[in-house]
């Protein structure tokens, strides 16, 4: 995918557009600064150097990335949920259910660019809208699968394969919602539901367990690992295998014949901000056919807005993820969220000790 150090041109009639409300933007005594947790790497780099841009010339504001991953964000605004410092917030969509529940988002008010984006990502009468499009499946390898000669994966049980001892990574379940989701589509092969994961954790230890060479907080290490020819075979979506693929690292994504579990990444305006008229100018933006064109072409994010332009590499990828919603799987993230915290403490206990 090719990158570019100049803003795309899809922007420039936005930012031209607005030049006089740009100069009506002096008016404002201090420049506002909104503060929006989300994930690192590529989604931040897409969203700073291609997106924010656009917004802070549109609203004489400042945009600033509290980086962390999904838990993290989430205590943060849970920590200080009395008084914000962040203004919105990405989330994973389990992650935001929860937030959600326990009053840290205000509702996204009525817009038109609100009624076009995709019915399932209106999140809770709009406590939340999703702004990008994704699912977990299997990433492998390819160097490695390769010079093996091994067949690309095509089950969640491949990861139980005696092939693959001491080459699979998996994500930690209480930290990562990649880790969840494998695990729960372990536990349905078993036999089990997304309230009763018992045959998932008695099957484990003598199925995948003995495979798994280490267990890690975030997929922020798969990068290393797998250039450094540790891991084979590890669970990670579409999205973010084509980023690692931009960076040269040889991994291909397969999407299990089960099928691969829905995540998609929501915003939300924090409840109780300091800038709650500009937080949701803000979220409203990001649902915008421009922003969500440029996130998909320089972060490789599949737009929720099907009015978003798709060219170049986009076209195909947006192709490939309408393909494997077909046989996606969508959690029930109330009865998750309700038991997750015992799943947590018996995953420490018994599986990754």
């Amino acid at each position: 995918m090719k990158k570019t150090s100049a803003l795309p041109v899809r922007f420039g009639a936005v930012l031209a557009a607005t030049s006089l409300l740009c100069g009506a933007g002096a008016a404002f005594a201090q420049t506002k600064t909104i503060y929006i947790g989300m994930n690192g790497g590529t989604m931040e780099k897409a969203y700073t150097q291609y997106v924010f841009p656009a917004f802070e010339k549109l609203h004489g504001a400042k945009v600033v990335v509290v980086p962390g991953t999904s838990s993290d964000i989430l205590a943060k605004a849970q920590a200080n949920k009395d008084k914000p410092q962040m203004h919105l917030m990405f989330l994973d969509d389990g992650i935001m259910y929860r937030a959600i529940n326990m009053g840290l988002c205000e509702k996204q008010q009525p817009s038109p660019v609100l009624n076009d984006i995709y019915p399932a990502a209106r999140l809770k009468n709009d406590m939340a809208t999703g702004v990008s499009l994704g699912m977990t499946g299997l990433a492998y390898n390819k160097k490695m699968f390769t010079e093996k000669g091994w067949a690309a994966p095509t089950s969640w049980m491949d990861l139980a394969d005696p092939k693959y001892k001491g080459k699979v990574v998996f994500q930690s379940m209480p930290s990562s919602t990649f880790g969840l989701h494998g695990f729960l589509m372990f536990n349905r092969i078993q036999g089990g539901t997304d309230k009763n994961v018992e045959p998932g954790f008695k099957a484990w230890s003598g199925t995948i367990g003995p495979n798994v060479l280490e267990y890690i907080p975030s997929s922020a290490k798969i990068s290393e690992m797998v250039q450094t020819g540790e891991a084979a075979l590890f669970p990670l979506t579409p999205t973010a295998v084509a980023a690692l693929k931009t960076k040269g690292i040889p991994v291909e994504y397969a999407q299990p014949k089960e099928g691969s579990v829905v995540l998609m990444v929501a915003q939300c305006v924090i409840a109780k901000n300091s800038e709650p008229e500009l937080a949701q100018k803000l979220a409203q933006f990001l649902l915008s056919p421009l922003a969500q064109a440029n996130v998909l072409q320089f972060g490789a994010q599949i737009p929720t807005n099907p009015k978003a332009p798709v060219v170049g590499d986009g076209i195909e990828q947006v192709k490939m993820i309408n393909g494997y919603m077909k046989n996606a799987v969508t959690l029930d993230w109330d009865a998750v969220n309700e038991a997750r915290p015992a799943w947590n403490t018996r995953w420490n206990k018994t599986i990754e000790r």
